[in-house]
């Protein structure tokens, strides 16, 4: 029935990435590594990481007619993803520059560049993508309108995926559509807003589920993550202990992983335990699309 086990909706960057003894104050200057280049944005990034997963997997995405467009394409292509909706044009391609630590963590600012022009119509022209697609998932890094014509151009049997990042208030609309909503702790403490009356973890899952989605996962980086069904219940999942080298991607790495997942039947304890082992894999690597695991990698771990 379906040609594809996940469609992703979202952005396509270059990353630009400088490592960094620590990163700078307001109006200081450091010195850093040597800068790279590589493939990245949330979009392509979950593209890819499901593809290496062996999902049939197609992207919806935009980006330049320039070298970092075509970078992003190769990437995507090599790695497996159907690019048949990356349209070329309109803006140059996005970029996301990136400093890393030492310790692995990194701070990131996105020029979204193509990615802006992303728009609600380009989404009613892929109607065929989302009719033949079990899993869409989408991120922020595009505008907002255009993730609200995602819900609406989603198949009846279809499921959608959400993370919210970078995080903002969402509409009603689209929130009663995610199942599940994924969020670290900054996210759920934005989408929250003046909701967010607890530290606890658990108090948050059960007040976002309040607010529509009908399963919430909340991913809380060496802590593992927490699972929440409509039902009420909520699930610690454990993590995979690593030695992180650079956490770019990660994120997008579990939640494609997850995605995948759930379009192939698993719950959703089972599917965000699966994606926890994808991204331990992912930390230990460094870049974003370079450091996603195959399926085989990640049943060794």
């Amino acid at each position: 029935m379906y040609d594809y086990d996940l469609l992703v909706v979202g952005s396509a960057n270059a990353d630009l990435v400088i490592g960094v003894e620590r990163r700078p104050g307001a109006g200081e200057t450091v010195l850093g590594s040597d800068l790279t280049v590589h493939p990245g944005g949330k979009g392509a990034n979950q593209a890819v990481a499901a593809a290496r997963l062996d999902a049939d997997t197609a992207l919806l995405a935009r980006v330049g007619d320039d070298g970092h467009g075509r970078l992003l394409l190769d990437s995507l292509r090599a790695s497996g993803v159907d690019t048949v909706g990356v349209l070329v044009g309109g803006a140059p391609t996005g970029v996301a520059l990136i400093t890393v630590d030492p310790s692995g963590d990194n701070s990131i600012v996105v020029s979204p560049g193509a990615n802006g022009r992303l728009t609600p119509a380009d989404v009613r022209a892929a109607t065929s993508l989302f009719h033949a697609s079990r899993v869409v998932s989408a991120q922020l890094e595009i505008p907002l309108e255009t993730v609200v014509e995602v819900v609406r151009n989603l198949a009846p049997d279809s499921r959608f995926v959400l993370n919210p990042s970078p995080p903002r208030p969402l509409p009603t609309e689209v929130l009663v559509a995610c199942d599940p909503l994924i969020v670290n702790e900054h996210e759920a403490k934005v989408i929250l807003g003046d909701a967010c009356v607890s530290d606890v973890p658990e108090d948050w899952a059960r007040l976002l589920l309040a607010k529509g989605p009908r399963s919430v996962v909340v991913t809380l980086g060496a802590e593992g993550s927490l699972v929440a069904t409509s039902s009420g219940d909520v699930t610690r999942v454990a993590s995979v202990k690593v030695d992180a080298v650079d956490t770019t991607g990660a994120g997008d790495a579990f939640t494609a992983a997850l995605a995948f997942r759930l379009g192939a039947g698993a719950s959703l304890a089972e599917a965000a335990s699966y994606a926890s082992r994808v991204g331990a894999v992912a930390v230990t690597r460094e870049g974003a699309q370079d450091s996603f695991p195959t399926a085989e990698e990640v049943e060794a771990l």
